[in-house]
């Protein structure tokens, strides 16, 4: 009898090309059944964090809190140069400060979060927010700063946003490594051999995707928060890389540097991420 996989992945447009193979079975499940639930990415934070999927995508930072019992997969991850969230003002022209000033984030868990608690410690007041709706948020005057992901990273000029500071370009020139985002993590209960087919499965359906690139855009489209195929293909372009088929020595480095950093100041467990092998 097969294993039943429950995999939890976001409705960013990464996930949902690298997923289309997946998604539509156009890859051989190698033996598996999977369960698949399409989330925000603090939602899938959540839901692994309590044990509700099997093998899911999460925020580097949650993969600190699950790396006991969880171990990363070497495919799957959205990590690189240029690619971090931005801190946005509903005002341009003003800066982090103090509490009298608010501050969205995307959800404690995320990566996100931990970088404005690294770079902008004991200013604002933080609220935690789905991502979708920070910057209209933002727009509407309710707060001062939001830190922004997917796909806002393209249409935040379009919405007359003031950019304060892309956090990804610091974590660069502070660490020289590239961001680690989130991967896909599997928990230790699995089998190791039902954890290797997991991780070819999506391999396949990574290398499925980027040898027909437009081929995915229906699957892509049908989650998008914004429906416009080239700002689609460009969160690809950004969030699909060398690293997303093989973390590998670089990617390693790149979450040693995450793990010491969140430990400094107490957002992280002292752990190290694992990545399979």
């Amino acid at each position: 009898m097969s294993r039943t996989i429950r995999l939890g992945i976001s409705t960013c447009p990464n996930d949902t090309f690298a997923f289309h193979g997946l998604l539509t079975r156009a890859v051989d499940w190698r033996g598996l059944r999977f369960e698949v639930d399409l989330l925000d990415i603090e939602q899938l934070n959540e839901r692994l964090l309590g044990g509700g999927f099997d093998v899911g995508k999460t925020s580097f930072h949650a993969a600190l809190h699950l790396a006991d019992d969880h171990v990363v997969l070497p495919s799957g991850s959205a990590l690189g140069f240029g690619v971090g969230p931005l801190l946005l003002a509903a005002a341009a022209g003003t800066t982090p400060e103090d509490t009298s000033q608010l501050t969205l984030c995307p959800g404690r868990h995320t990566t996100a979060a931990l970088l404005f608690a690294l770079f902008h410690p004991n200013t604002t007041r933080v609220e935690h927010a789905i991502f979708s709706d920070i910057m209209p948020r933002l727009e509407r005057g309710e707060a001062d700063f939001g830190v922004c992901i997917h796909e806002g990273r393209f249409t935040w000029q379009q919405r007359g946003l003031g950019l304060v500071e892309d956090l990804g370009s610091r974590w660069e020139q502070e660490t020289g490594c590239p961001l680690p985002l989130g991967g896909i993590v599997a928990s230790s209960r699995l089998p190791d051999e039902a954890i290797r087919a997991v991780q070819q499965v999506i391999a396949d359906s990574l290398r499925f995707a980027l040898a027909d690139r437009q081929a995915a855009l229906p699957t892509m489209r049908r989650y998008a928060q914004e429906f416009d195929d080239r700002v689609l293909m460009q969160h690809v372009d950004l969030y699909v890389n060398a690293w997303t088929l093989d973390l590998g020595i670089e990617g390693t480095r790149a979450l040693d540097e995450l793990s010491a950093r969140a430990a400094s100041i107490g957002l992280g467990t002292g752990r190290r991420l694992r990545i399979f092998s």
